[in-house]
């Protein structure tokens, strides 16, 4: 078995709002071939017109990430500025209507409209998704199997899409509930290794419902593209270090679930239901409710869980070189993760103002700034 590399990339989705109103903008052509020009293939458009996304390059380090990850926002705001638009990373426009929106033409956004119909069109979301190098193909898959039990963890810490068309939600992560109306999303299944992977993709490939496993959307997977396991559950972070945090997270989690497997040890496997179960808390209540210990059958508040995690993946931290981005998930919890500080935000100003549009408002300005906070 080849030792894994663990390089990290990390992908993330901006909205584009205009500097004066912050309502949605469509990306104009200069603004994208501005961006090309200055990040060449790491920024493409993203299936709706108001959005751009950005991709790092393979990154030995958090660090390295850091410098990438800051580089690409720094460059998107920059040339939207130009144009007059402000990035927004944030996983859904607090007051925006999907039905005002409409999709990039490009072929593959073309198929998608036709195949999934009024399902897609309603994908006024964003998201960060993770890669991992975990170059054997067996243990990407065995690593996959365990690391799922983590998801929840890493959705609630990420929360960011309370608000949808002006409204509370009453959830941390409405984006999830949107993008499971896809089909092939989700918790990934339990497979018996890359082989059992492939054959069930071919079954359906085959077919032609689909052209390849990049229309598998699974919460983790086994890219299609990079020899890479993809975490794509997360909202999207509006704040660099929290996004960083987060990201080294997951990158120590596959090397703590690789160190056992070394150790010819494991993680148990719990049956979706009860994952899932984890998963809709992290959904509905983020980090301020718990999530369940099935080891201990009880609901355990976050911070408890947190402290828990981070003990258990020191070793990997100090390995990957990223304890102080590891740690700072801490910080997370502090500060409240943006749901919650959104849902602050808009408490405070309307119990000041009286004026709900107002609140709104000053959601889409914090965003904008804590876009800007790390630069």
């Amino acid at each position: 078995m080849i030792t894994p590399s663990f390089t990290m990339g990390i992908e993330e989705e901006y909205l584009l709002v205009h500097q004066d109103t912050y309502d949605l903008a469509e990306a104009p052509k200069a603004l994208m071939d501005d961006c090309v020009a200055a990040l060449g293939d790491q920024v493409s458009p993203e299936f709706l017109k108001c959005q751009v996304e950005v991709g790092t390059r393979v990154c030995q380090t958090i660090g390295d990430a850091r410098d990438d990850l800051k580089r690409l926002r720094a460059t998107v705001s920059e040339v939207a500025g130009q144009h007059g638009l402000v990035p927004l990373a944030v996983s859904s426009h607090p007051t925006a209507d999907w039905k005002d929106q409409s999709h990039t033409d490009k072929e593959r956004y073309n198929t998608l409209e036709h195949d999934l119909a009024g399902v897609v069109r309603r994908m006024l979301i964003s998201g960060c998704h993770v890669h991992v190098g975990i170059e054997d193909d067996d243990l990407r898959i065995d690593l996959m199997n365990q690391a799922g039990y983590f998801l929840p963890h890493l959705l609630a810490l990420s929360c960011s899409s309370p608000f949808w068309q002006g409204e509370d939600t009453g959830l941390a992560s409405y984006r999830l509930t949107v993008f499971d109306n896809l089909p092939r999303t989700g918790l990934p299944p339990r497979l018996e290794g890359f082989g059992s992977y492939k054959r069930s993709v071919d079954a359906i490939v085959n077919t032609g419902a689909i052209e390849d496993a990049t229309k598998i959307w699974w919460d983790l997977r086994p890219s299609d593209r990079f020899p890479t396991l993809e975490t794509r559950i997360c909202d999207l972070s509006p704040r660099l270090e929290h996004a960083l945090s987060i990201a080294a997270l997951n990158q120590c989690l596959m090397r703590m679930l690789w160190r056992l497997r070394v150790k010819n040890q494991r993680w148990r496997i719990y049956d979706h239901f009860l994952v899932g179960e984890n998963r809709w808390r992290a959904q509905r209540y983020g980090v301020s409710e718990g999530l369940i210990d099935f080891g201990m059958d009880e609901v355990v508040p976050f911070d408890r869980l947190l402290d828990e995690l981070l003990e258990l993946l020191a070793e990997d931290a100090e390995a990957l070189n990223c304890v102080d981005e590891v740690n700072a998930a801490r910080d997370i919890l502090v500060q409240g993760n943006s749901a919650i500080r959104q849902r602050a935000i808009h408490k405070s100003e309307k119990d000041r103002l009286g004026d709900n549009d107002a609140a709104m408002r000053a959601v889409l300005v914090s965003l904008a700034e804590e876009y800007h906070q790390d630069l």
